[in-house]
């Protein structure tokens, strides 16, 4: 049977993020400076890292964030995301964002169709697990494609499986690389991620099986 549609969150202006990163905190960045330049109606009101002595914890600290660690330790998936989950849900977070986090999370009930990630391919090409960083964009160029781009979808319990709702396409040059691809793709992402977000705050995405419907404004 076809899952029955989802009705939009309501979600009071700004918006409040929380942020999750694995290393040097592009991503983070570009939302810091998004909503500094009031194109972003958001507060980031947590940053949780993966580990530690990363760039994106420097980003965090000197945009005064809250930060908390992951518990690396963790004897199991279960234990880590509760580790993830227990600031963000301290600090009352609306929408969590995967920026670059690298570890798979088991996504608690309260915050199913709540996390968004942001990939630096056209899912399902180039995702799943392995696909990261420069080894998507040295994929991409070993297999001759001419276009690629990022994918922002809903996160769920696997990797880079969860409902499309935005992608942004670049083209594949044939002096692309992997610096010069991935340089391309993020200014794309820069564009994507607010995008999607923007839309979930106005409560415009409806999940409809493995579509996400974007609803007009009123």
């Amino acid at each position: 049977m076809p899952q029955a549609p989802r009705d939009p969150p309501i979600v009071q202006p700004p918006i409040r993020l929380a942020v999750c990163v694995s290393g040097e905190g592009t991503t983070l960045q570009n939302l810091i400076d998004q909503i500094k330049a009031r194109r972003l109606s958001a507060d980031i009101v947590q940053v949780v890292a993966s580990r530690p002595r990363i760039g994106a914890i420097a980003r965090a600290e000197a945009a005064g964030i809250p930060l908390a660690l992951a518990n690396r330790n963790a004897r199991s998936r279960t234990e880590f995301s509760t580790s993830v989950f227990e600031p963000i849900r301290h600090g009352s977070a609306d929408l969590v964002i995967l920026g670059g986090f690298l570890s798979l999370l088991n996504i608690p009930s309260e915050y199913k169709g709540r996390v968004l990630n942001i990939h630096p391919a056209l899912i399902p090409a180039f995702c799943g697990q392995g696909y990261y960083g420069s080894k998507v964009h040295r994929a991409v160029l070993d297999s001759g494609v001419k276009v690629s781009g990022c994918t922002v979808h809903f996160a769920d319990d696997a990797y880079d499986t969860g409902p499309i709702i935005v992608q942004r396409a670049v083209p594949v040059l044939d002096d692309d690389t992997v610096e010069t691809l991935a340089a391309r793709i993020f200014q794309e992402e820069c564009k994507a991620l607010p995008e999607a977000i923007a839309l979930y705050a106005e409560g415009r995405l409806r999940v409809d099986g493995r579509r996400v419907r974007i609803i007009s404004p009123a």
